[in-house]
């Protein structure tokens, strides 16, 4: 049987350690992130008020009419832990002299008091165990900086080759993304969703950010206008760009899928297009009659 950490014996007496819940008003201001994983601490940390131990108090606020102990889970009467019992329990490593513990209650000013069990096991810490999560979070923007996002394909109609004042038809194509990487030791999955396209023409002008991608067209409608086409003024040869705006989520372990602040801008392979002019000429020659006319 496993014995207790003698700091950790010390600052719960033992016996059991009283909370009342005048001293963790603060302790329950709404719904604490946390899921369950073996691996990762997910919990909201904080200091049990008038002691030196980490953990989540289970108050919920200064009407609460109940006071909280806490007990060491499967702790037998001569102080060590029963190894049937705690084959079920958490590891508490993340942090040291971690120990297990059960929440117990009783209505305030019980005379003597009642205690029953509330919850439990918890892990309880001398100090104050690693955020992971917080750490996760302050690193995910640069990772996803990191990520190898596929860009978008760009398509012209006409292509690659269009006429001066006609509507050239420009779209993309993205898709959302999915990696998985390893992030603190833990199960990172990045998802990458196309949100905007901004497209340079490769005259000066620019049209985004959009959230359209544009669209291939039927071919007999070639030439129409678009929300992503665009009329050139001169002739010559012009490099399209376009830039995808790819929004970030993440999830830890499988865990809620979290925001990730930034987006990533991820610049497509550059589209050469040559614009030409068109000349109409009027003809009065009748070819058949003058083969050698202007025109035949």
């Amino acid at each position: 049987m496993r014995k207790l950490p003698k700091k950790f014996l010390f600052m719960v007496f033992l016996g059991g350690l009283i909370v009342p819940p005048a001293t963790v008003a603060n302790a329950a201001n709404g719904p604490k992130p946390k899921w369950d994983d073996d691996t990762i601490g997910t919990e909201v940390w904080e200091r049990i008020p008038e002691t030196n131990l980490y953990g989540q108090t289970p108050s919920s606020g200064p009407n609460d009419p109940y006071v909280y102990k806490l007990e060491i889970a499967c702790q037998g009467t001569d102080g060590t832990l029963l190894p049937e019992c705690t084959q079920n329990l958490p590891s508490c490593n993340q942090a040291a002299d971690g120990v297990a513990m059960y929440w117990y209650r009783s209505l305030a000013g019980g005379s003597p008091p009642s205690w029953t069990f509330f919850s439990g096991p918890v892990c309880i810490y001398s100090e104050k165990p690693r955020d992971i999560l917080a750490e996760i979070a302050a690193q995910i923007s640069h990772e996803f900086q990191q990520t190898p996002i596929a860009p978008a394909t760009l398509g012209s109609q006409p292509g690659p080759h269009t006429l001066r004042g006609q509507e050239t038809n420009l779209h993309a194509h993205a898709t959302e993304q999915t990696f998985n990487l390893t992030m603190l030791g833990q199960h990172i999955t990045i998802t990458a969703t196309p949100a905007a396209y901004t497209f340079n023409y490769g005259d000066g002008t620019t049209r985004g950010p959009t959230t359209s991608p544009g669209a291939p067209l039927p071919e007999n409608r070639i030439g129409e206008q678009t929300q992503t086409s665009h009329a050139y003024t001169t002739t010559g040869h012009h490099t399209i760009t376009l830039t995808t705006h790819f929004n970030g989520h993440y999830t830890v372990n499988n865990g809620p899928t979290l925001p990730i602040p930034d987006q990533g801008h991820i610049t497509s392979a550059p589209l050469n297009l040559t614009v030409w002019r068109a000349i109409t000429r009027n003809y009065a020659e009748n070819c058949i009659t003058n083969p050698q006319g202007t025109g035949c």
